[in-house]
């Protein structure tokens, strides 16, 4: 059963900081389960979000209308994307059962399958390859590589990495080359062209030097990473020749001092503006709360005062954020400025300051005051 509530916060003034009104929450589920990630469709007509229960559902993304449910899994769904253009109705998954699965997301069944094996774990996959056809997934110290037209394995990378893969990505501009992440620290960019191996493919490794949570490839040509680690530091990396330009291991605390509300205690995810050139880094406390802090890696490594704050949606940690401020302007969305979701299992509908709607809806006073101190918890892994 789904439940949708408005909720309204006080409005409170304050400078230089973007204010965002909660629009609605939905509960996904009730009882200890988690909302993982929530991704868009490409025309913004649907968002799924992976839940702990081992299924996806699907919303609308503007109004929060629960369109159905996408279940077959029998283990921790670890990654979701929609195909894209090509294949509009298409989202697939990948889970500790060692699979990746299509679902037509019109009738939310199961059209295809991929095993990566009884004994194998994926952890993340992406589509890309000069073909457009390539499947690669990060699993236990291995990458494998599928052609997605016949499900055929036709390679597996097995030396580069020596424990969990928790990324893989093809590059958008590159599409034969691929970047991969791991537990073991290592960023690995591989060359995916005719017959892959080990060898002959393995073009760069950068040690990040702990274990690796999650990579994003961004700038103007997306020759820039930033990698956001298990103990919560942050760097950026230029991929392309292997040089570090910023060094994050205190991020925590520079964003924890970038705000007046209580301690950053993990980071979600990281935002790139490619119209700004600018990189936001996300980072929540244990009791629900979220900030984007402009990251400045040009020069001197900082990171700035919070310019949004999202307060007042959740009671748990945050585990996603679907930002959607980069629309266009025309879009049904116009008014929304994003998604989140936690591991209180609610959905959050963001308003942006810019719609009517919001003016009744802002923020309590715990940003102009310092909160009692939560007790910590330890945060789930997504494996």
């Amino acid at each position: 059963m789904e439940t949708s509530a408005a909720m309204d916060v006080e409005e409170q003034p304050s400078l230089n900081v973007k204010r965002f009104g909660l629009k609605n929450s939905i509960q996904t589920n009730f009882g200890d389960d988690y909302v993982f990630q929530i991704v868009p469709k490409d025309d913004w007509s649907a968002m799924a979000v992976s839940l702990s229960t081992n299924a996806v559902k699907l919303y609308s993304p503007v109004a929060g209308q629960y369109y159905g449910e996408c279940k077959g899994h029998n283990s921790t769904i670890n990654q979701i994307l929609f195909w894209g253009p090509s294949n509009p109705h298409v989202l697939s998954s990948c889970s500790s059962d060692g699979t990746i699965r299509a679902w037509d997301t019109r009738t939310f069944q199961q059209v295809s399958s991929i095993n990566a094996g009884s004994s194998q774990e994926v952890f993340s996959f992406c589509l890309g390859g000069t073909s457009g056809n390539l499947v690669a997934a990060g699993c236990k110290s291995q990458i494998l590589f599928w052609d997605w037209r016949n499900m055929k394995q036709i390679a597996c990378l097995e030396d580069s990495h020596v424990d969990d893969v928790t990324q893989v990505h093809f590059v958008p501009n590159e599409q034969s080359k691929l970047i991969s992440a791991s537990v073991d620290g290592l960023i690995c960019t591989f060359d995916t062209t005719g017959d892959i191996n080990d060898d002959d493919h393995l073009e760069s490794v950068i040690n990040m030097g702990t274990s690796i949570a999650k990579v994003g490839i961004f700038g103007e040509s997306y020759q820039k990473l930033w990698c956001l680690t298990h103990i919560e530091t942050l760097g950026i990396w230029n991929w392309k020749d292997g040089s570090n330009e910023g060094d994050f291991s205190d991020a925590r605390t520079l964003a924890s001092e970038s705000w007046n509300l209580d301690h950053v205690d993990y980071f979600i995810d990281c935002h790139y503006s490619r119209e700004a050139e600018k990189l936001w880094v996300i980072g929540g406390t244990n009791s629900g709360t979220m900030g984007y802090f402009p990251v400045n890696y040009k020069g001197v490594a900082t990171i700035g005062a919070a310019e949004a704050i999202l307060e007042g949606g959740h009671i748990s940690v945050i585990r996603s954020v679907l930002p959607m401020s980069t629309i266009h302007r025309n879009s049904p969305t116009q008014g929304v400025f994003g998604w989140t979701g936690g591991e209180d299992g609610r959905l959050c509908c963001w308003l942006s300051d810019d719609s009517s709607e919001s003016n009744q809806s802002w923020i309590s006073n715990t940003l102009v005051m310092r909160p009692e101190k939560t007790r910590k918890k330890n945060r789930h892994q997504p494996y």
